[in-house]
Parts: C-alpha cells; sequence; structure tokens
C-alpha cells in the first residue's frame, strides 16, 4: 500500500512525525483558548455584550478544535492527560467521549457519507427520504445550504444527536451511560465558572449556537458521495483566520490518511505531495472559504437522498433497516 493508503499505516505515518513528548504548539494553543473564553465571559462582557457573545462562540468554535486533535493523540502521548485537558465542556451538549468514539468509527473511510454506518453523515437513505413528511424535508433542504448549515444546523443536528443518544442511553449501548456521566462532571466547572462570571447562562446558549455554526462551514461539504473511498474527502486551500480556527482540518483529505499527524502539519504535508493528494480524492478541492461561501451559500452542493446508497452490501433482507440517518451536532470537528 503506498503513503496514501487509509488505516493504520497513515495513522503510523502521523505517529513517526511527532519526535516531541510536548506538542508545544498545541498545548499553547489550548491554554490560549481557555484564556479567551474565561476573559469573552467576563471582563468583554461587561465592557460589550455582543462583543463577548461572540468571542466566547469563537473560543467554543477553536475549544472543538481542539478536543478533534486529542483524540487523535496531541498534545501529549498520554491519553488520559489529553483527554482531562479537553474535558470541560465547553460545547454544552456532546460529551466528549461519544465525540472521539463517532469520531474514530467515522475514520474508517469504505463508509464515509453512508447514512447509518457513518455517525457524521449528512446524507439520507432514499428509500427513508421519500417517507419523510414534507415540512421536515423542507427544514432539511434550507439546512443543506450553507447559510441554512450555520443557521439552522446547531438546532437541527442537537436534536438528531440528543434523540440519538437518549435511545443509546435507554438501551445502556456500551459506553454510553459512562460518557454521559462524565459529561455531568465536565458541566460542573462550567456552570460554576458562569455561576460567577458576567455573562448570564442565555448568552452563554447564543454564544453556543454561533460556535456550533461555525464549525458547521467546515463540515459543510468535507464529504461527498463517490464509489472510490479515498476520493470522498476535501482538500480547501485555506490559510487564512478560519483555517486556523478549524486547526487546519480544512485539508480534511491529508488528515484522513495521516490520522495522527498535528494540526500545524497538515499544510506542510499537503505542500510536499500536493499533486498525490489530488490524484488521491480525485481533485475534490477548493481554493479557500471565500469559494465555498460564494457558490453555496444560498444552494446546496448535494443531494440530501445519497446519490449512490445501496443497502445490499450492508445488511441481510432479515435485518431491519434503521429509520433516521445518524447526525453529528458537531460534525466530526
Amino acid at each position: 500500500m503506498s503513503d496514501f493508503g487509509h488505516g493504520s499505516r497513515g495513522e503510523r505515518l502521523g505517529h513517526k512525525m511527532r519526535i516531541a513528548q510536548v506538542e508545544w504548539q498545541t498545548l499553547l494553543v489550548l491554554i490560549a483558548t481557555y484564556v479567551v473564553w474565561a476573559l469573552a465571559t467576563t471582563f468583554v462582557f461587561g465592557w460589550n455584550p455582543v462583543a463577548g457573545t461572540v468571542l466566547t462562540g469563537l473560543a467554543i468554535t477553536q475549544f472543538s478544535s481542539l478536543q478533534h486533535e486529542a483524540l487523535h493523540g496531541h498534545p501529549f502521548r498520554s491519553k488520559l492527560v489529553n483527554e482531562v485537558l479537553v474535558m470541560p465542556a465547553l460545547t454544552l451538549t456532546v460529551p466528549y467521549g461519544r465525540f472521539r468514539d463517532t469520531h474514530l468509527a467515522h475514520h474508517h473511510d469504505p463508509i464515509l457519507t453512508d447514512p447509518y454506518d457513518d455517525p457524521e453523515s449528512n446524507f439520507f437513505d432514499p428509500a427513508v427520504w421519500v417517507c419523510v413528511p414534507r415540512a421536515l424535508q423542507f427544514l432539511f433542504r434550507l439546512n443543506n445550504t450553507l447559510l441554512g448549515r450555520m443557521v439552522l444546523g446547531p438546532w437541527i443536528g442537537n436534536a438528531t444527536w440528543l434523540w440519538g443518544e437518549a435511545k443509546l442511553f435507554r438501551a445502556n449501548a456500551p459506553g454510553v451511560r459512562r460518557d454521559w456521566a462524565l459529561h455531568g462532571l465536565g458541566l460542573v466547572p462550567v456552570v460554576a465558572w458562569l455561576w460567577v462570571a458576567l455573562m448570564p447562562f442565555w448568552a452563554y446558549l447564543l454564544a453556543a449556537w454561533i460556535g456550533h455554526g461555525l464549525l458547521k462551514i467546515r463540515t459543510f461539504l468535507e464529504h461527498r458521495a463517490h464509489e472510490t473511498a479515498s476520493a470522498r474527502t476535501v482538500v480547501v486551500e485555506d490559510r487564512g483566520p478560519l483555517a486556523l480556527l478549524f486547526l487546519n482540518n480544512n485539508y480534511h483529505s491529508v488528515h484522513h490518511i495521516h490520522p495522527g499527524a498535528p494540526w500545524y502539519q497538515l499544510p506542510k504535508l499537503y505542500a510536499a505531495k500536493r499533486n498525490d493528494f489530488l490524484a488521491s480524492n480525485d481533485g475534490y478541492a477548493y481554493r479557500n472559504y471565500a469559494q465555498i461561501f460564494r457558490e453555496y451559500l444560498l444552494r446546496a452542493k448535494d443531494p440530501l437522498p445519497h446519490p449512490l446508497y445501496s443497502p445490499a452490501p450492508l445488511y441481510s433482507p432479515a435485518t431491519p433497516l434503521p429509520t433516521a440517518p445518524m447526525v453529528q451536532p458537531l460534525d466530526s470537528r
């Protein structure tokens, strides 16, 4: 298999690049994010509530990107230390352990975009889509534009996510109750801080909406339906503020091939073998996020029913199909 194959070898290649015991770039960004979050919810909010709310939303987005780094083994080699560092529940609705487990399942590239097997797919099974009430179809179509995804996506994604999690919780699915219990502990410092901070809880809910909505910019088109697994993952050649906010996860095809590589190495990996990466993902690339806003702010990029989906390879006739797709509120962060 070449360096552009997926799976364990790509992970090993990423780990070989991590020589230092501590990745200071990631650790410093994490410290800065906590500082900005603390200042935004106190002094900045007291000075200007709008600025404080927006800045808190930006910190929540950055924190989500750092949680993504942690589950891939950064900034320390200790899994426990990494998880403790990002355990506070700044995003409110997504337990870190549940994000970790569903996201790592998503990294099995052969299932990418599958309406059932990919936990981060936004596609519907065509057989399910035709049964969705018209009013909900209209809502999902609005959510299928970039503007709709940013505004409505946090509400739709969280509602779908929490409904699915409630069913797993009742069924006592492995690890779900444990991760929600840990999430409850992670909420304690957040609620305690807001109790004494200047920002009221309603403003923090608004900031969380902003933070979730900003993440939707990245996840809006990072995967597409394609017969070849390696061609399903995008590269957005952006080096601006959004790339920093997403910790270069806009180089998403590079990340899927080298999931162990830290965020600050992804642009270098891409630049070194740009043509190879673009050959691997069949040219699925955009110049920057400005291009994506121009093209998709008010129109959909993909259909909602998966255009290539067929249940035959995945389900036997005796296996009942699920009734709805699984959607992450933060879409892979």
